[in-house]
C-alpha cells in the first residue's frame, strides 16, 4: 500500500521523502515543538536516520507504518509531520501521533492532520479503533482529539521518561463506527 495521499480544503497528507529532512528538523530540533512529545529535541543526524527509516518502512510488506509530511495546500511547505503505526497488541488496532511547527499552532491544523489520519485508518487500512497518547499538560493536544471524536480513556502512569523524569500519557481513541469520515 504505497503510495498513499490524503487531502483536505487545508491540508496535503503525503509520503516522507529524503528531501525532507529540513522540514522534519525544523519540528523535531524545536524545544516548543517537541515539549510535550515523548522524546528531546532531535539532532540533524538523528532527524536524517528518522526519515530514512520511515521513507524505507513505507514499501515492506506487509507495511505496518506510515509515516507522513503535513503539507500547507496554500504555501506547499511541510508544516508538520504525522504517523500512524499498526498496533501488534490488537487486531485491527493502530496509534497515531503528529507534531505540527509552533508557528501554525491553533489555527485548526491539528484537528486537521488527525482527521486525515484517521481517513487513512479507517478507509484505507480498514482499522476497527486507532488510539494516541499524550502529555497530560498538552491541553491543545487533548482538544485536537476530541473534537474529531476521540474518547478520553483513561492515564498510562509513568508512560514515558522524559528529561531524566517519569511522565503519564492520557489516553484517546476512537472506533471505526464513531468515525463521521469529514476532513474539514
Amino acid at each position: 500500500m504505497y503510495p498513499i495521499s490524503r487531502s483536505s480544503a487545508r491540508l496535503n497528507l503525503r509520503e516522507l521523502t529524503i528531501e525532507d529532512v529540513d522540514a522534519v528538523l525544523a519540528i523535531y530540533g524545536s524545544p516548543e515543538a517537541t515539549e510535550h512529545l515523548s522524546f528531546e529535541p532531535r539532532t540533524r543526524e538523528q532527524v536524517e536516520q528518522i526519515v530514512a527509516r520511515s521513507v524505507a518502512a513505507a514499501t515492506d510488506l506487509p507495511r505496518t507504518e506510515f509515516a507522513f509530511a503535513v503539507v500547507e495546500r496554500e504555501t506547499d511547505q511541510l508544516i508538520g509531520f504525522a504517523r500512524l503505526a499498526l498496533d501488534p497488541h490488537q487486531q485491527r488496532g493502530a496509534t497515531i501521533g503528529f507534531a505540527l511547527r509552533p508557528d501554525v499552532w491553533g489555527v485548526g491544523y491539528g484537528v486537521g492532520t488527525v482527521r486525515l489520519l484517521l481517513s487513512v485508518g479507517f478507509g484505507d487500512l480498514n482499522l476497527h479503533r486507532i488510539w494516541g497518547a499524550r502529555s497530560p499538560h498538552n491541553e491543545a493536544s487533548a482538544k485536537t482529539m476530541t473534537s474529531v471524536g476521540m474518547v478520553e480513556e483513561g492515564t498510562i502512569r509513568e508512560h514515558v521518561l522524559k528529561a531524566g523524569k517519569w511522565r503519564d500519557s492520557v489516553v484517546h481513541a476512537i472506533l471505526d463506527r464513531e468515525w463521521t469520515g469529514g476532513l474539514d
